[in-house]
């Protein structure tokens, strides 16, 4: 084991850059989709700067060429522990594709935003080819894309179900979630040679019948049944969700002809001095020296921006943040926060513009439920849906000191909040939930927007919104009146921007035609409308491939490229009824 650890060099990705660290070999070979850019925001990344904390030399070799003699998988030989594969920050076939399929002409996370950097179904692709070169050496999958499809999925790409990308890759050893502390786990035991079966948050394929399993775990349908019985797929996914919401998860085993995939339940939430401890490590917040300077539309994105906390309980049938992340809100210290502005405001690149105080969603930092006990027995996917839980709570008064001492760190002109908010977290058909929900709203619209204030109902009919586990419309309704209260109480021109979604199953096109001729969306320019994808892992993408939601009714499914153009369309046009 190296012991160089707490540096801040930028990671080799060449053999003379590992010369010039005087290596003499390497511990763990990260494999990404993704150009490499070191910041806490891109998980390899932060992977990297976890293990080398734990006193282990990484290397990485960012979107590789597959295509080739494949020099960029043999450059750097075998490491002495394993390799690491990731897809990068999203699921290649999203990276890839629309939801009409059509090839996308851009990739943000690639210098100069070109696309065909990266293969489709990357991991699966990645780990292939690392296996065909060194058959004795593990594999371990990891990010978005192996997270998502750890199970049994349906593929909107190739629209069919797909099996465990375990089962398809050949990879030795699959981390879901947020990975520091499995793959800190899964580096010490290969190191010392010790079982890895029982190593939380990973999962495997096991050979042989699933027999004696686990006291606790869950025996899902087999492969083979859910792909000829759509009924036993809904089954499994109930079952997925549950425990992937609970925080006392069971062993999940998934049977596949010779043998099983094993998915064991998650580490614990991370503490606060967790969180702290991974964002205070060394990162140089820029983009790997190889590039040259060229641009990655993504860093350019996320350069200035703020990460303050992982998580999310609002349970959207389409996200797959919860199913990665988890729902429970990780919040980091506001002095971890406050000292990593002071060293963005120190950087070069920096121009007093904080470009997003932000998290899966902006307003969840600090929530929690009042009562533990309560909250270690829930399987509740959503905290807000179909009612807010009692138990939650949603006092904004600590995200509003954030703002403030944020804002007053020298050096920052505006604290922007990119990411999305939930406002049924602050409002009920009643108005404000109390008076740090009144100074929440007027702070974020006044002090943290750039003039679009921009929300997501997602839709206006409350059907499709049952559907997607979203709130009413009508809540949207509340939301725009104090929205309009407080622009013109301050004068501001800022203008509500409301996101939408189209052909959502259960969206026919006469819901869209609701949509576009809502009376509460007058005066609003209607410009932000997403054509619905299928997702792994999301309970949208089930409703899609089934044609039933999870109770087994039937529900309306657009499945044409035609009709959902069709339903999109609709959003634009004036006069639609």
């Amino acid at each position: 084991m190296c012991t160089d650890t707490g540096q801040a060099y930028m990671f080799p990705t060449s053999v003379k850059e590992v010369e010039r660290l005087g290596w003499d070999f390497i511990d763990v070979i990260l494999f990404s989709g993704d150009a490499f850019i070191d910041h806490p925001s891109s998980g390899t990344a932060m992977i990297a700067r976890v293990l080398q904390r734990e006193g282990y030399r990484v290397a990485v070799v960012p979107q590789p060429n597959w295509q080739d003699d494949l020099r960029d998988f043999r450059k750097l030989g075998a490491p002495r522990l394993f390799f690491g594969v990731n897809s990068g920050a999203m699921d290649s076939m999203v990276n890839h594709y629309t939801a009409a399929r059509r090839l996308r002409s851009d990739d943000a996370y690639t210098p100069g935003g070109r696309a065909g950097h990266r293969p489709d179904y990357a991991v699966t692709v990645y780990t292939r080819i690392l296996k065909r070169l060194y058959p004795h050496v593990p594999v371990v999958i990891g990010g978005i894309e192996a997270s998502l499809r750890r199970l049994a999925h349906y593929d909107y790409w190739q629209d069919r179900l797909f099996p465990s990308v375990l089962v398809d890759s050949g990879a030795d050893c699959l981390i879901y979630g947020m990975g520091e502390r499995p793959v800190v786990a899964v580096a010490r035991a290969m190191e010392t040679g010790q079982d890895m079966g029982g190593i939380p948050q990973t999962a495997y394929f096991v050979k042989g019948r699933a027999e004696h399993l686990p006291e606790g775990s869950v025996l899902l349908h087999s492969f083979e049944r859910v792909k000829a019985d759509p009924d036993a797929f809904i089954d499994n996914f109930n079952v997925e969700e549950k425990e992937a919401n609970r925080l006392h998860a069971s062993t999940l085993i998934e049977p596949y002809g010779d043998g099983y995939v094993r998915v064991n339940p998650p580490f614990p939430p991370e503490t606060e001095e967790e969180m702290d401890s991974y964002y205070s490590l060394p990162f140089t917040k820029q983009p790997h020296p190889r590039y040259k300077g060229k641009e990655i539309p993504a860093y350019e994105m996320i350069k200035n921006s703020l990460t303050i906390h992982r998580g999310c309980f609002g349970g959207c049938s389409f996200c797959t943040i919860a199913a990665h992340q988890g729902k429970f809100i990780r919040s980091r210290s506001e002095e971890s926060i406050l000292e990593e502005v002071r060293l963005l405001t120190g950087m070069p690149q920096f121009k007093g513009v904080i470009s997003d105080v932000g998290a899966p969603t902006a307003n969840m930092y600090g929530l929690h439920g009042r009562d533990s006990h309560r909250c270690a027995v829930c399987a509740r996917k959503s905290c807000l849906f179909p009612s807010r839980c009692p138990n939650m709570e949603h006092s904004h008064r600590r995200l509003l000191e954030l703002y403030r001492r944020i804002t007053e760190v020298p050096g920052v002109r505006k604290a922007f909040i990119g990411s999305g908010i939930r406002y049924d977290l602050f409002l009920s058909q009643d108005g404000f939930l109390d008076e740090y929900s009144r100074r929440y709203l007027r702070e974020v619209v006044v002090n943290h927007t750039s003039g679009w204030f921009k929300v997501a109902p997602e839709h206006t009919e409350e059907h499709v919104l049952r559907l997607m586990s979203k709130p009413s419309f009508s809540l949207f309704s509340v939301l725009r009146r104090e929205f309009d209260n407080i622009a013109v109480k301050e004068r501001l021109p800022y203008k509500i921007v409301p996101y939408f979604i189209s052909s959502h199953p259960g969206c026919t096109l006469q819901d869209m035609r609701c949509l576009a001729n809502n009376k509460e969306l007058r005066g609003i320019r209607l410009e932000q409308v997403q054509d619905f994808t299928p997702t792994p892992m999301t309970a949208s993408s089930v409703m899609f491939y089934t044609g039933k939601d999870l109770s087994k009714r039937s529900v309306f499914v657009e499945r044409s490229i035609k009709g959902k153009k069709i339903q999109k369309s609709l959003f634009f046009r004036k006069n639609t009824l």
